[in-house]
């Protein structure tokens, strides 16, 4: 049996083929809708062969329909690219084109830099700002700050700080210690570094670390403007070493504030390399390691002269100069400054000054320094009048010389003071000038303090005795001289001379960190 049309049909209830039936559905253009079939005995083989035609069909279908969005979605992504991605939300530069502009903004940078003289090779590394204006709004500033084109050519790494986030925070935070703005410049000369620091991190906690070292509030401004590197120790480093050092060889607890604030440097020094070594060579000169100690408290600074350098030579100049060795240990303990000066030129031009004048031979030159070592910064004009009031008072060359030689203080005394003793020695005491020849020191001594009511007492009692059994001693020990009814030889006693054993004597008074700042007695 064969069927040639749609319709055929044996029964009401069965279908053998429909119209609408996607199996029947071709793309072939030659497909014509007459073809033969043939109808299998059995229903159910009828029915599943139609349906495995229809899947089959279908699944071609969608196969294709996978091929062409997969060669389609190739071809849009392929042409994205070839576009440089303006089809995607999320596009961005690549990392070549982001390298590339800022190697073109640094190039600006520096050509910027070296227009106004700045050589900027050694920020290659350091991260710049990317305009030119932000670059020259930080030069700007630091040129307000008073710091030149050379300044920043020496420390170039301070171009690389925020004058927001790094220059102005530490600048405000240094100005609330105290440190003023009249020093910035010099400052930030010496330590540009602190415009790189965390004032919480880094500047905070040194303060507070000197602070524990006793020095006083208002005296951290004035060591961080002698000393603006200390911003930059570690606490537990140098710092520390070098005060325990100190307070271990005798220097007093309570005089670690002072010392500090008058040379903070200290807390620079190596123990190992700096310190020490000096301390011990002091002691090999003769001054007790307490001594040394008391040198410090008094002149902290003379731990900053340069052993190899200076003290040693100066050292040996002074021997050169007749200084004999074993007064060595005097004459730095007298005047620690001798030791740090660039002494021989000094030395060349007191010693001709005192052979012109009044004939002073090296050896008596030598003694000269070893009673007053301060000898050698004296002025020559004032020194001379000094010579020139001794002659005026009717001493010869040779007892001026004497008497310069004996007590070379007479150099550097109040002339004024000087011709009221004088004026009281003669008319009132009625001495010979001899007197005055064999105890020149006569003139160190006060006048309504010392020199008249000791005359007027020995004067009372009809007692007659040398100026030095007047005047060298206590008011205790002239006291008993009163209760003598003769003058034994034994109490005659020399001109006065510097006691080692008065530097090492403990203080009386209770002065903490307090000082003086005057480093030298003589001018």
């Amino acid at each position: 049996m064969k069927i040639r049309s749609y319709a055929g049909i044996t029964k009401p209830s069965f279908l053998l083929v429909h119209p609408e039936l996607p199996a029947l559905t071709s793309r072939n253009p030659q497909f014509t809708s007459i073809f033969t079939l043939r109808i299998p005995c059995n229903r159910e083989k009828l029915i599943g062969m139609i349906t495995r035609s229809q899947y089959s069909v279908a699944d071609r279908r969608s196969a294709t329909r996978y091929g062409d969005s997969s060669v389609s979605n190739k071809n849009t992504n392929r042409l994205g690219r070839r576009q440089g991605g303006s089809s995607s939300l999320y596009s961005r530069p690549s990392l070549l084109d982001m390298k590339n502009d800022r190697m073109e903004n640094r190039a600006r940078v520096y050509e910027f830099l070296r227009g106004i003289g700045i050589v900027p090779d050694e920020l290659d590394g350091l991260e710049l700002p990317v305009t030119v204006e932000v670059m020259r709004e930080r030069v700007d500033f630091l040129h307000k700050l008073g710091l030149t084109i050379e300044d920043l050519n020496n420390y170039p790494l301070v171009l690389g700080c925020s004058v927001k986030k790094n220059m102005i925070p530490v600048l405000d935070y240094l100005g609330k210690l105290g440190v003023r703005k009249s020093t910035f410049t010099e400052f930030l000369r010496r330590y540009p570094q602190v415009l790189h620091a965390s004032v919480v991190i880094d500047l905070s906690p040194v303060v507070k670390y000197l602070q524990g070292m006793d020095i006083k509030p208002d005296d951290i401004p004035r060591v961080l403007e002698r000393y603006p590197e200390v911003m930059g120790f570690k606490l537990e480093g140098t710092m520390s070493t070098s005060v325990a050092y100190l307070v271990g060889i005798g220097v007093a607890r309570r005089e670690i504030g002072g010392v500090l604030t008058r040379y903070p440097e200290i807390l620079g020094m190596r123990v190992g390399r700096v310190i020490k070594p000096f301390v011990e060579y002091l002691e090999d000169l003769g001054i007790p390691r307490l001594g040394v100690a008391r040198l410090i408290e008094k002149r902290p600074h003379i731990l900053g002269f340069g052993l190899e350098e200076r003290v040693k030579p100066n050292v040996q100049s002074l021997l050169e100069f007749c200084v004999r060795k074993e007064s060595l240990a005097s004459v730095v303990a007298q005047y620690p400054e001798i030791i740090g000066i660039d002494l021989k030129p000094k030395l060349l031009s007191q010693q001709s000054s005192l052979k012109s004048v009044i004939d002073l031979s090296p050896e008596e030159f030598g003694r000269v320094v070893e009673k007053m070592p301060q000898v050698v910064s004296l002025s020559d004009r004032p020194m001379m009048k000094h010579v020139d009031f001794l002659k005026n008072c009717g001493f010869s060359l040779e007892q001026a010389r004497k008497m310069v030689a004996g007590c070379p203080q007479l150099l550097a005394l109040n002339l004024d003071i000087m011709k009221l003793s004088f004026e009281f020695f003669q008319p009132e005491m009625q001495r010979p000038l001899d007197d005055l020849v064999d105890f020149p020191a006569f003139f160190t001594y006060g006048l309504e303090s010392t020199i008249k009511p000791r005359h007027k007492m020995v004067s009372k009692k009809g007692l007659k005795c040398s100026l030095g059994w007047l005047l060298n001693c206590s008011d205790e020990k002239f006291a008993q001289r009163m209760d003598y009814d003769t003058i034994e030889m034994e109490e005659m006693e020399l001109s006065p001379s510097f006691d080692m054993n008065t530097l090492t004597e403990p203080k009386n008074d209770d002065s903490g960190s307090d000082y003086d700042d005057s480093d030298d007695d003589y001018v």
